[in-house]
Parts: structure tokens; C-alpha cells; sequence
């Protein structure tokens, strides 16, 4: 099976499974997976499911990246916060549905080699750093968006403090593997609303800031 029919049956799964935001479709087809896996897993590049990166860390399963995505609503004038760039992966999806990605990444060589495929890949509206992100970036803050690819054990304060009224949060959350949720936090007239999305497996988000 060649390269692009691959990429046929991963969206068409993405479909099945209830993906069904044209937009995060379309930025997931014009991004390239294979560049952002390691070349031991260049076969499995449009693999439904979450592969090693180093450190680690993975490049999470499409699934996820789409559930997120959609969940995120984002739209085209907005500033995202992304905590964990990991690969770029979900960068560059990012990068295509929003006006600006600022994306976090606690392993240096990661942030290093995300920052260059994106660059390669001609993406130039997203500010990549290296530091913890549970602390955020409250020099840019606030966010109207933010997505955290790694496990929280509980909602960070400093990421809520730093979400835009009207925001939207998408985490995983959750201490134990086994009992991780996909959440969806809502601010609203300064509550703050909660709903889970489904059981998820996500690597735990490493901080040294209190949450």
C-alpha cells in the first residue's frame, strides 16, 4: 500500500469514528506524519496509534490529535496555547486552523527538532520554547485556547488563570494510566465548567511548578 493510500484509510477511520470537522481533516491530510516519527517507524507513519519520539515521549495517535482538535473549536483569528510540542505534530495542525501556536516543550532537543521540521514545512506563525509547561506563559497570556499533550494529575491553576474568557481548555487529566480522562474546560463569566471526553493514555506532564 503506498504512502498517500494510507493516508486515505487513516482519515476515512477518523471519519468512522465520528470526526467530523472538515477543517481539522483537512489540516491533518496537508501535514505530513512521516516527517515528525522516527525512521524506524517510517511504515507505521499513518498507523492509527501513538508512536515513540525519545525521552519518553510519543507522537500521540491521530485519533487523539483529532478528538482534540475538534474539541479545541478553534478558529482562525485566535492565539493557542500548546503545552508539550513534542514531535511538532500537533503544531502543525495547529498552525493551520489558528492565527498563532505558542507551544511549550520541557525536553530541549525535542523543542529543537519540532522548531525545524516546522520551518522546513514552511510554517511561520508559531513561537516555540523550552520550558514547564504547567507553568504556561503568562507573558502572552491570556490564551483563548490551550492543549495539553501530556497527563496532569489535576487541572493546572496557572493554565487556568491563563485562559481567556469564553476559553477552551482540552486536557487529558488523570494520575494513573489506567484512569486518565480527555476534559474539556469551559470559562465562562469566571466559572469554570468541566465535561469528559473519553478514557485516554497519555504520558504524565512532568513540572516542577505546583498545580
Amino acid at each position: 500500500m503506498t504512502e498517500a493510500a494510507r493516508k486515505i484509510r487513516l482519515l476515512m477511520e477518523l471519519r468512522r469514528e465520528g470526526i467530523s470537522d472538515t477543517r481539522v481533516l483537512s489540516a491533518l491530510e496537508r501535514v505530513p506524519r512521516e516527517m515528525f516519527v522516527p525512521d524506524t517507524f517510517q511504515d507505521r507513519a499513518y498507523d492509527n496509534a501513538a508512536l515513540p519520539i525519545g525521552h519518553g515521549q510519543t507522537v500521540s495517535q491521530p485519533l487523539i490529535v483529532a478528538m482534540m482538535t475538534q474539541a479545541l473549536e478553534v478558529g482562525p483569528r485566535m492565539r493557542v496555547l500548546e503545552i508539550g510540542t513534542g514531535s511538532g505534530y500537533q503544531t502543525a495542525v495547529l498552525c493551520q486552523l489558528c492565527r498563532r501556536v505558542y507551544t511549550i516543550e520541557l525536553h530541549k532537543e525535542l523543542q529543537a527538532e519540532a522548531e525545524k521540521r516546522l520551518l522546513e514545512l514552511r510554517f511561520s506563525n508559531f513561537t516555540a520554547i523550552v520550558g514547564d509547561g504547567a507553568r504556561g506563559w503568562p507573558d502572552q497570556a491570556p490564551f483563548e485556547r490551550i492543549i495539553v499533550t501530556a497527563a496532569p494529575r489535576r487541572v493546572p491553576t496557572a493554565l487556568l488563570d491563563q485562559l481567556a474568557e469564553d476559553g477552551v481548555m482540552v486536557l487529558p487529566v488523570g494520575a494513573e494510566l489506567d484512569d486518565q480522562w480527555l476534559e474539556v474546560v469551559k470559562k465562562r463569566d469566571g466559572k469554570v465548567q468541566q465535561q469528559r471526553l473519553a478514557p485516554v493514555r497519555f504520558v504524565p506532564l512532568v513540572t516542577a511548578a505546583p498545580l
